[in-house]
């Protein structure tokens, strides 16, 4: 490998769909405003692309968000993702979500604000809701299902191909790629970086943007940034000291299917969601699992080297710290407990006859992984330094090609953008911090 570049404009760290997609739109933006080119911006990441969480990422792509500020950003990373859906592994199959009576009106608001977006769905409530599922999958048990909400643009895409499509992208717009270089801290100066250090060496440059996934932390730490805040939320609620990042662990995994997984017109089915409050989930001798029921899946297709589904259920919270390295499947320490594979196959099977006794059917292998979550849950993207932009997508990462559109846009032109602003850090302090939300999940 040639050695590392003395400066360069903007060094983008950690090579994650966020970086990939910065390096990639800012290259573009540059070379359309005629102020750069690619050969301006180097990518930096301590192992290869794809490394981190979006290597391992379940792969959806969809936009169910209670948080109606993610559904503009959505929707520009569908434009994304369709801009080159054969190169980045996009399967537009659609994303249906199905939810009990005490929901109906999260999912009307949704449905509103998506719309209000741009980003099409229908919503079907009541009997209609069950018979839209049942023309779906007939076997689908719709005990319980009082509202559905079909965003038609989602889908799902193979985390490799896409992995693999935009470090293509990057490289045809001129951008240097660097793997196996680990950044080891940051030469600041009246709240500059003047120097990116690695373990190869110091690069000078103008500007750093980080997407770092699960070793966000760090880097803050390295840049001498608070590990607690004082959050301020709209109605007046003050919380002192909280944590500025909380990892949580995730739970996914594989389920082997006899036949292929298809739809009553033998079509690739859309990834579906179901979140039961009301419905435990129930384990074959009839013990109680868990209290609600929430699962996600779809089309096993890249992960998988025989016909299957995968999916997951809701993370698990670790604390504010945690042991990112080594990182993922290859962590010992952050694999899914050993009865995940009880809950989401029981989870499965109480939904759809077709999986009803899969348990035997779980593709045993390592499943770990983690995500480093802001206070709120939600994104940051921000300046956190006078040149150190911030991407934190607090877990919600892989589907959000469009961020790094959206920052590249704002760093070629240096003008705000409208759908980035309701995720800056300053609304901690600011009486912005995102509140409570109707769903046990995190991912809101």
């Amino acid at each position: 490998m040639s050695s590392l570049p003395a400066a360069s404009t903007y060094v983008v760290v950690g090579a994650g769909v966020h970086g990939l997609s910065t390096a990639w739109h800012l290259a573009m933006a540059l070379a359309a405003r005629g102020t750069g080119s690619g050969s301006d911006i180097l990518l930096l990441d301590k192992a290869e692309p794809g490394a981190g969480a979006t290597g391992i990422a379940c792969g959806c792509v969809r936009n169910f968000y209670m948080t109606s500020a993610l559904h503009p950003i959505l929707r520009h990373s569908v434009d994304v993702w369709m801009s080159d859906p054969v190169n980045f592994g996009f399967q537009q199959v659609g994303y249906v979500s199905a939810g009990e009576a005490n929901q109906i009106s999260d999912y009307e608001a949704i449905q509103a604000s998506q719309q209000a977006a741009g980003y099409r769905s229908d919503l079907y409530t009541g009997a209609d809701a069950r018979r839209f599922l049942a023309e779906l999958w007939p076997d689908f048990k719709t005990t319980g299902v009082d509202v559905v909400l079909h965003e038609l643009p989602s889908g799902y895409a193979g985390t490799r191909q896409m992995v693999w499509g935009l470090t293509q992208k990057c490289r045809q717009h001129g951008v240097t790629i660097r793997s196996g270089v680990e950044v080891t801290g940051y030469d600041l100066a009246n709240g500059r970086v003047r120097q990116v250090l690695t373990d190869q060496g110091a690069i000078a440059c103008d500007a750093v943007i980080l997407g770092l996934g699960a070793w966000t932390p760090k880097h803050w730490a390295l840049l001498d940034l608070p590990s607690t805040l004082r959050l301020v939320y709209p109605d007046g609620t003050v919380v002192e000291d909280a944590d500025m990042w909380t990892y949580w662990r995730l739970r996914e995994g594989e389920v082997y299917h006899d036949a292929p997984y298809r739809t009553a017109a033998d079509r690739d089915p859309p990834v579906l969601h179901v979140e039961l409050m009301g419905a435990p989930v129930l384990g074959p001798d009839g013990r109680e699992l868990e209290d609600h029921l929430y699962v996600y899946w779809k089309n096993g297709a890249e992960r998988m080297d025989r016909p299957g589904v995968q999916g997951g259920v809701i993370p698990v919270r670790i604390g504010p710290d945690a042991e990112v390295d080594p990182y993922g499947h290859a962590s010992e320490r952050y694999q899914a407990e050993p009865g995940f594979a009880d809950l989401l196959t029981a989870s499965m099977g109480q939904l759809m006859g077709r999986f009803e006794g899969c348990r035997p059917q779980f593709r045993e292998r390592p499943n770990g992984g983690i995500c480093a979550f802001t206070p709120d849950n939600l994104p940051v993207c921000d300046w956190i330094r006078d040149n150190v932009y911030l991407i934190a997508d607090s877990g919600h990462g892989f589907k959000m090609t469009g961020i790094g559109k959206l920052v590249a846009e704002h760093l070629a032109t240096g003008r705000p953008v409208a759908e980035l602003q309701p995720f800056a850090f300053s609304r901690y302090a600011d009486g912005r911090t995102f509140g409570a939300h109707n769903s046990n999940c995190p991912w809101v």
